[in-house]
């Protein structure tokens, strides 16, 4: 079969490697779908350090059973699947409490195990374990059903962040984060919802597919004054910075209005974690500031069905497929910004 293989930053090959076949608890995937982001991104310029080369990544996967080891539960061939990214150990007291996407011990697709950038790759009885493979709804294509991933990140974000009705939300990001960020947010009833980034074309291209309340250009305008002009000086009730940028989690602090909300939900470079708070802001407006970390299973189910149902679409997302001999030319797609949502059809 044929597979994407990460040596070494800058050093994805297309190569030939024998079919896997599935062991006991495990399934073997056709893989149908593989959706590329910006993590795909990073790998492809730094590697990552849970990342022992060679390795096929790719962890947004959506294909279709072709066999079943012994034990593996109640699936055929020819269902369809989809697949979490992050695996949970589903032992340790923070899984024992619910917590699953803080786990300690969590491994992941595409990095611990081989991932979806491959013709067909093997399903981990430790996903089986977890409830980590999800049947694809009637009606939901396997391109779709690869968003489902990241759509449960932004799920457990806003869930988090307790974006309800009537709120006005900030998304700062116009990237396909930021995309499903704005979708998600009017399924929960936000009120209004304005997005912030600094590229204008990638601002144009985002605001056109989602269209938010505002679309707020940071390198032609103070986002921060901008809110507060569109709140009547008020803030915004929820700020979410969907972008790996400092500066816009500082800027965040300064949108939110009193007993506001803000997600950090893109995490910082490691070389460079450090903010600027102005912790007064915190304690007089009551701030509340949450973290965002992956997803869990629970989380990948639900937003397949928010998908299936239509509350929050994300076919029309979905810009450009690719082969996977175009898995290089994909990633440095998503690296230019030249797409909201690259897929991979191997």
């Amino acid at each position: 079969m044929k597979v994407a293989r990460f040596y070494a930053p800058g050093d994805i090959r297309i190569e030939q490697a024998e079919e896997p076949q599935a062991g006991p608890g495990e399934l073997k995937l056709r893989v149908r779908n593989c959706s590329t982001c910006g993590t795909d991104a990073k790998i492809h310029r730094h590697g990552h350090h849970h990342i022992a080369p060679p390795r096929v990544i790719g962890h947004e996967i959506a294909g279709e059973v072709v066999a079943v080891g012994d034990g593996a539960g109640d699936w055929s061939p020819g269902d369809r699947v989809q697949v979490i990214a992050a695996i949970p150990c589903g032992q340790c007291p923070d899984c024992a409490r619910g917590w699953r996407t803080i786990c300690p011990n969590q491994e992941s697709m595409g990095y611990h195990y081989d991932g979806g950038f491959a013709e067909y790759l093997i399903v981990p009885a430790k996903v089986l374990a977890v409830d980590g493979v999800n049947r694809i709804p009637e009606g939901v294509g396997f391109a779709e059903a690869s968003v489902a991933e990241p759509l449960a990140c932004v799920l457990n974000g806003q869930e988090l962040a307790r974006v309800g009705a009537g709120d006005t939300v900030v998304v700062i990001g116009a990237g396909p984060i930021g995309c499903l960020h704005v979708r998600m947010a009017r399924a929960r009833g936000a009120e209004r919802v304005f997005l912030v980034e600094l590229n204008r074309g990638r601002l144009d291209a985002a605001a056109a597919a989602v269209s938010p309340d505002a679309a707020i250009c940071g390198a032609e305008t103070d986002a921060v004054d901008e809110v507060r002009k569109l709140t009547d000086g008020r803030g915004a009730d929820v700020v979410i910075t969907a972008a790996a940028s400092g500066k816009a989690q500082e800027d965040a602090l300064q949108m939110t209005a009193r007993r506001g909300r803000i997600s950090f939900f893109g995490g910082l470079p490691k070389d460079n974690p450090i903010i600027s708070c102005d912790s007064n802001l915190v304690h007089y407006r009551e701030l509340t500031i949450v973290g965002a970390n992956g997803s869990s299973p629970d989380h990948n189910r639900r937003a397949l069905e928010l998908i299936a149902s239509g509350a929050v679409p994300v076919a029309d997302l979905i810009t450009h497929r690719k082969s996977l001999d175009d898995v290089v030319a994909a990633i440095e797609t998503v690296i230019a910004g030249e797409a909201i949502k690259v897929t991979i059809e191997p």
